[in-house]
């Protein structure tokens, strides 16, 4: 029970990162120091503005006051580490004489009033600056690491323990120790009782927040790489549908999908075959690599969607995963800036590459296919395939884009310049199509 509590808690700082995760986390705790910096410093100021601020009481000794000395020294510190955090230079042996430092200098403040009040040293026991001991520690809870809140909490615990050692044996024949608690509030006389109390609830306020610590950093590191995860899947999905699977309440699984009407995109490189048996499957991959950064370009800046490279072809939707309203002139305006993208590109140098393109409208249904931990976001239905169709029939009437009649409909028929091509018979389909090319946009 007690492993599994503890690997609960600090799992999150034990396990093995990928690099990339540790680098985001790097990042945030980076941009914590610097936040950590700001605020200690805010805190000086405000030390620094009450004190000059405050009048100065007759029994104090100018001569041995320790505060302008212990701030000023304090503000040169702060600053230096806060212009090393913003450089990223940290290390991590400065962080920790930064905890040290931090309580150091509280507890050298609070020591310091029994001379400038000339007062038994028992004096400083009761004074209330103590209390910023828990802002210290709190500090350090901004960098969601457990071992700066408990280097803190243990200095500042250490560090009282020691004050009122000092206090109890700074003179042996008057140790000034009293069991009375109403002579203890109404004198310089010592509670051990009293100081106790205050260590333990240090160590506890240290305990409790090194708890909550662990369990936000274990937080912090499932998030992390749950959206490192989430973007490396959109490199094989949509990304709409992994901010889905990031976001969604239930687990994706095989069946899941919609149903909708949408506007399918079909390219493949005219005459691929014959161009690829001229080159090195190495320059292959460079050539299609090129090649598909170019046309899924225009795709993308549309609205359109990514689903599948087959070869040298791309299957894209519009309306599906994600809602788009003008989806049919969309595309079109897609395929149109991909065939002006191609006109006087040389890929690789040398290689020029056209497209024929197929753009087909209709309800189609989207979601993930597969078998248990695989699965793939594809859509399925005739009008996909009638959008391949089309693709292919650009070889027979010398073409570049082909549109169904459904596509000219929705995008408006005079919202673009086509060309009716006539009625064909398409494999799979009783009824024939009515089909159209488009040459430019209205304008161009």
């Amino acid at each position: 029970m007690a492993e599994a509590s503890r690997r609960h808690l600090f799992a999150a700082s034990i396990q093995a990162l990928p690099a990339r995760v540790r680098e985001v986390i790097s990042r945030e705790q980076d941009w914590s120091e610097i936040l950590i910096g700001w605020i200690q410093l805010g805190v000086v100021l405000t030390f620094a503005t009450l004190y000059y601020l405050s009048p100065k009481p007759a029994g104090a000794n100018p001569m041995i006051a320790a505060e302008p000395w212990v701030l000023a020294g304090y503000v040169v510190f702060t600053l230096v580490r806060l212009s090393l955090a913003y450089r990223r230079r940290l290390p991590t042996w400065l962080l920790y004489v930064s905890v040290v430092m931090d309580m150091a200098l509280l507890l050298a403040l609070i020591w310091s009033f029994h001379l400038k009040y000339d007062q038994p040293a028992s004096f400083y026991l009761k004074v209330p600056t103590l209390l910023y001991v828990f802002i210290f520690i709190a500090l350090r809870a901004l960098r969601f690491e457990v071992r700066y809140v408990l280097i803190a909490g243990g200095v500042a615990a250490l560090g009282w323990l020691l004050m009122v050692l000092y206090v109890v044996t700074v003179d042996p024949e008057n140790p000034m120790i009293t069991r009375n608690y109403v002579e203890y509030m109404t004198s310089n006389s010592v509670l051990l009782g009293a100081e106790f109390d205050k260590v333990i609830s240090i160590l506890m306020v240290t305990g409790i927040l090194a708890v909550a610590i662990a369990r936000a950093r274990r937080l912090l590191v499932d998030s992390v790489v749950e959206g490192s995860a989430a973007r490396e899947l959109s490199k094989f999905v949509p990304e709409q549908v992994a901010r889905q699977a990031k976001a969604g309440e239930e687990q994706m699984q095989a069946g899941q999908g919609e149903v909708r009407e949408a506007t399918i995109l079909f390219s493949d490189i005219e005459g691929f075959t014959t161009i690829s048996e001229t080159m090195t499957p190495t320059q292959l991959i460079a050539t299609l690599n090129e090649y598909f950064a170019v046309v899924t370009g225009p795709i993308i800046e549309q609205g359109g969607v990514i689903n599948q490279f087959q070869g040298d072809a791309i299957l894209a939707t519009f309306n599906i995963p994600e809602a788009l309203p003008d989806h049919a002139a969309a595309a079109l305006r897609a395929a149109l800036a991909i065939e002006a993208s191609l006109r006087d590109r040389r890929f690789g140098g040398v290689v020029a590459l056209k497209s024929r393109i197929g753009i087909n409208s209709g309800e189609v249904v989207g979601g993930l296919v597969g078998a248990g931990e695989r699965l793939s976001y594809t859509v399925h239905g005739d009008e996909v395939n009638l959008a391949a169709r089309l693709e292919q029939m650009n070889k027979e009437y010398g073409t570049r884009i082909i549109v169904s009649e459904r596509a000219r409909e929705l995008a408006g028929p005079t919202a673009f310049h086509f060309r009716r091509l006539g009625t064909t018979a398409v494999r799979g389909r009783k009824t024939p199509v009515v089909i159209y090319t488009v040459e430019k946009k209205d304008g161009d």
